[in-house]
């Protein structure tokens, strides 16, 4: 039989009171299963409402839903704008430029064929038959004129690619008003000409003449003939009514009915034969001082007139210039002329 010593047992009771004691302030210090269930409730009730916390908020399952959707929708607006959305459109190369040389001595119906060859739309013929830009009759020209010929000034010309043909009349006949000067009118007026009848001159010393030197002489021809009463016999004014500016005439075309026919009658033809340039303008305005009556093509072919004041001196110049056609088997010489 053991015995306890009373004063351990006494300290083990101490001690079991100390753990008592300890456990109890441990208990006292943690909150109760009622006191901490208010707590989770409250949490969950932040979280099902969207409420913010120390860690952030969160959405509510049906507000996901809604911006889901929202962002699909936006979505495929812009998939529909992107997809229908139109290209931007490639600058336009600039249009094509043209340029339209129109020799000096070229009529109405060569120039249109220049105009068509190089792409002008609409009829050539048919703008440089009347025009708002000009009116011949402030020149002299009679009320019935048939065209614009002799006013279709010659020069180079750009237009853009297929525009109208009307517009590259507008501009030869503006060339024309800044070149046939006021002048020119009065040097018309002192020949006791009208201005369209100097133009006239002008366009049958452009088809007459090759050479610059022959220009003035051929004016004084013309001149001196018209005075005199004789007719003009100028082949390039049967030629324009024939429109033909190539072959030899024959005898049946040289006495063909046409007031163009200069051989036939007197005076000067009804409108210009061409369009002239200035040199020729200037060498109406301005004929040589020559009593010559007469002139023929020269026989060495190199374009030189051969002038002369008598009636018989022409005809020799004119058969040598025939004889030394037949020897080039019926063309025009060539020049050996350096």
């Amino acid at each position: 039989m053991s015995t306890t010593n009373p004063t351990q047992r006494t300290e083990e009771e101490r001690e079991r009171a100390r753990a008592e004691r300890e456990r109890r302030r441990a208990v006292a210090a943690s909150p109760s299963q009622e006191q901490a269930k208010p707590m989770a409730d409250t949490t969950g009730a932040r979280e099902m409402t969207g409420g913010s916390s120390s860690r952030g908020g969160r959405l509510r399952p049906g507000a996901v839903g809604a911006v889901v959707v929202g962002l699909a929708i936006l979505g495929a607006l812009v998939a529909l704008v992107i997809a229908h959305r139109k290209p931007t459109p490639r600058p336009l190369p600039p249009p094509a430029i043209v340029r339209i040389a129109i020799p000096e001595g070229y009529t109405r119906l060569q120039i249109a064929h220049l105009a068509a060859a190089d792409g002008l739309r609409g009829s050539y013929l048919a703008a440089a038959r009347r025009s708002s830009d000009l009116d011949p009759s402030r020149y002299g020209a009679p009320r019935a004129t048939p065209n614009l010929e002799g006013f279709l000034f010659p020069a180079t010309y750009e237009l853009y690619a297929h525009q109208p043909a009307a517009h590259l009349v507008a501009l030869q006949l503006q060339a024309f008003e800044e070149n046939f000067t006021r002048a020119d009118v009065r040097r018309a007026r002192a020949l006791h000409l009208t201005p369209y009848q100097l133009l006239i001159v002008a366009s049958m010393i452009e088809r007459e003449a090759q050479l610059p030197g022959d220009r003035a002489k051929v004016a004084a021809v013309i001149y001196n003939r018209l005075r005199l009463g004789m007719t003009l016999g100028i082949d390039s004014t049967i030629r324009y009514a024939l429109n033909d500016f190539d072959k030899p005439l024959t005898e049946a075309q040289l006495h063909i009915d046409s007031p163009y026919n200069t051989r036939l009658h007197h005076g000067l033809p009804p409108t210009p034969i061409s369009n002239p340039g200035l040199a020729a303008i200037d060498a109406a305005a301005h004929p040589a001082h020559a009593p010559y009556l007469y002139y023929v093509n020269g026989a060495d072919g190199c374009g030189e007139l051969v002038f002369s004041t008598q009636a018989a001196q022409f005809e020799r110049d004119a058969a040598a210039y025939d004889r030394a056609v037949a020897a080039n088997g019926g063309h025009v010489p060539a020049c050996h002329r350096r």
